[in-house]
């Protein structure tokens, strides 16, 4: 969540970033007068308490009918202070559900405006010019005997596949070399819990307005993640950290697609069920733009590894997501759909989950301080759609790029 201090001290602030999200930006007032009702009724119980300690002490000298009448008058102060305490307790209350439903504050720089809105960064490599009609992912996997979506859809419903064979082996390559990447990078590799508790999904920003997206388990009140982000965000949880933090996440995904029927159902680019290698680093938040720039440069790094056509994208305002503070996309050339796809994206959170999830460090004067989070894509599944299109033949075999041969025991040809 915000800082509510910041909420204090400057609300025009909060007031701008709700509007460049397109968000209601009546919350702001609600949320401070809901505090000042919070903070008066804090003063009146601490009051009412100081009160009924010297009370008490009354209580213990007074004798006969002093002490009767003084003991009448504990019990109605008492009454009050049960009140106060109430009324603080429902305020409170207010206040924190009130600021739950703040997004983070955007970054003064990023684009503002809707999905369409976004900045190009830049832009690597030039579309290849094929000298034959080619073929799309799902042809191509097909016939090399890679993807299966009709007996995915047989065992799973729509939007589940089988990856075999030569798939199979391409996506282990690809999560193996982003995994030795990481760590080459001092990321510590973890396998994490793809169901997580309902504190830890909140508490990393994924229950606001997507939560349709995720899948819940209600008899065991636990969420399916859609990436590692959310556990490693919770690893830390109510922890002090004794310096920063960077892990690789190596999990299994779940994501509902909510209101994208019709959109993307061919083929493996919006599925329920996808593999991720997800960076997470937990650092001081005067370091956090620094390390966002590092994560965007270890993403472009491994989408050199598979020598496709890709551009950087600075995310509008809109389409953050509640927890962004900024958002960069890198996305691949699709040649048969002539236009750029998400592989990769990297969040700058600042300190918005780990003031949820109450992580922290020691400041240079040993007193604990809220950290920030950031995260970034690494490899999925998706990116198998780019380098099956970018790297196709005439014959329908597909050329393995260079740097991921080794990983896939020396193959150079798909056939």
């Amino acid at each position: 969540m915000i800082d509510l201090k910041v909420l204090r001290e400057n609300p025009e602030i909060v007031r701008a970033s709700q509007r460049a999200r397109g968000e209601d930006e009546g919350v702001v007032d609600s949320l401070l007068s809901a505090d000042e009702r919070r903070r008066t009724a804090i003063s009146r119980a601490d009051t009412l308490r100081a009160e009924q300690k010297v009370l008490g002490k009354e209580v213990g000298k007074a004798k006969g009918d002093d002490r009767n009448a003084l003991l009448a008058k504990a019990k109605d102060l008492a009454a009050e202070v049960k009140a106060a305490e109430a009324e603080q307790n429902a305020t409170a209350e207010e206040v924190n559900e009130l600021l739950a439903k703040i997004p983070n504050l955007v970054h003064p720089d990023a684009p503002v405006g809707g999905e369409d809105d976004y900045v190009v960064v830049k832009t690597v490599g030039e579309p290849r010019q094929f000298d034959f009609e080619p073929q799309d992912h799902l042809d191509l996997g097909t016939k090399l005997g890679a993807i299966d979506m009709e007996r995915g859809a047989k065992v799973g419903g729509s939007r589940f596949y089988f990856l075999k064979g030569v798939g199979a082996q391409l996506e282990l390559a690809l999560l193996n070399m982003a995994a030795q990447q990481a760590t080459a990078n001092g990321f510590q590799l973890m396998i994490t819990p793809t169901l997580v508790r309902p504190e830890i999904m909140a508490g990393t920003g994924f229950l606001g307005a997507h939560s349709s997206e995720i899948y819940h388990l209600p008899n065991d009140d636990l969420y399916l993640v859609g990436t590692s982000e959310v556990p490693l965000a919770g690893y830390h949880a109510d922890e002090i950290l004794d310096g920063e933090k960077r892990y690789a996440g190596w999990s299994s995904c779940y994501r509902r697609e909510a209101g994208s029927y019709g959109k993307d159902t061919r083929g493996i680019i919006r599925v329920h069920q996808f593999n991720k290698v997800e960076m997470f680093s937990y650092v001081k938040p005067e370091d956090a733009e620094a390390e966002h720039a590092r994560l965007l440069a270890w993403e472009e790094e491994m989408l050199a590894k598979i020598e496709v056509p890709y551009r950087v994208i600075d995310t509008a305002t809109g389409d953050l997501g509640m927890s962004a503070h900024r958002k960069f996309d890198c996305e691949a050339w699709v040649p048969t759909q002539g236009k750029y796809r998400e592989l990769t994206s990297t969040s700058n959170c600042t300190t918005f989950q780990a003031r949820r999830l109450n992580v922290r460090y020691r400041d240079e004067n040993g007193k604990s301080q809220i950290a920030a989070t950031l995260n970034g894509t690494l490899a999925t599944t998706r990116w198998i759609v780019a380098i099956l299109e970018n790297h196709q033949n005439a014959d329908g075999s597909v050329t393995v790029p260079e740097a991921m041969r080794p990983f896939m025991g020396g193959l150079e040809l798909l056939k």
